[in-house]
């Protein structure tokens, strides 16, 4: 589904990614691991157009994305959260939704303004938002402004607008940040709902029982190279992947995460 080829990235002299090949298949949880400062937010932005390679190429469905911007990146099928939450935290939930799903139809965004009982479509579309914020836990808080929930739920409402793009593969950035041990359950079971439907995923996470637990394949980057690529059981077994944690406290205890 996805290939990277000998993707390279430079900034000034400084080499932050170094010759990654990669290619993940479809209807697959794929994690993407390593300590802080490793590349791994480096290659998202690069996968999803916000940066450009130095040098390699990306393929998706066998069609390159080099040289593409992101809104072309993302009209083709890839969708992402970020690190840093991005919401629109003075409009309500069920509204940041809408404004993905009226992007993804090319509509403008300023419709979301408009009273649904004047334009019949977005009652439509209003359902659609509800639909997602259930799968994500927030249906009943989809009136509320965005900026009053959770860190925790600002993570699931941003899983719920990149859902609202169609995607046919979802980039997750630190999705448990913020969440506590029964929110991380309820996203693990998420996401291997998400899965079962044909979605597939690139998962981007330090808590590394999480990881272990909901990956069915796990890259590893340190320094800017991939060290490793597996099975979380084959990973886990690796000197050099356990090496790499030794010494990082918010990784937690690397070697006996189950």
């Amino acid at each position: 589904m996805l290939i990277l080829s000998s993707i390279t990235k430079a900034f000034g002299g400084l080499q932050v990614l170094q010759n990654i090949n990669l290619a993940i298949p479809e209807q697959r949880i794929f994690g993407l691991i390593g300590p802080n400062g490793a590349g791994k937010t480096t290659l998202f932005n690069i996968i999803t157009g916000l940066l450009a390679p130095t040098s390699g190429n990306i393929e998706f469905f066998g069609h390159s994305l080099t040289g593409l911007a992101a809104h072309q990146i993302a009209r083709r099928g890839i969708a992402r959260t970020f690190q840093n939450i991005r919401i629109f935290k003075d409009m309500s939930v069920i509204e940041n939704v809408m404004v993905a799903i009226l992007r993804q139809a090319r509509y403008s965004a300023l419709r979301v303004l408009v009273p649904p009982a004047l334009l019949g479509r977005q009652c439509v579309e209003r359902s659609e938002a509800r639909s997602l914020l259930a799968r994500v836990g927030l249906a009943a808080k989809a009136e509320i402004l965005a900026g009053s929930l959770s860190y925790g739920e600002q993570r699931r409402l941003e899983i719920a607008r990149a859902l609202a793009t169609r995607p046919k593969f979802l980039l997750l950035d630190e999705p448990t940040a913020g969440m506590n041990g029964t929110e991380k359950h309820q996203l693990m079971e998420d996401i291997v709902k998400m899965a079962e439907t044909g979605l597939s995923l690139l998962i981007i996470e330090h808590d590394m029982r999480f990881v272990m637990g909901i990956c069915q394949e796990i890259a590893v980057l340190n320094f800017g190279q991939l060290i490793a690529q597996g099975t979380p059981e084959a990973i886990r077994a690796i000197p050099e992947v356990v090496e790499a944690y030794l010494g990082n406290e918010s990784d937690g205890d690397f070697a006996t995460a189950k």
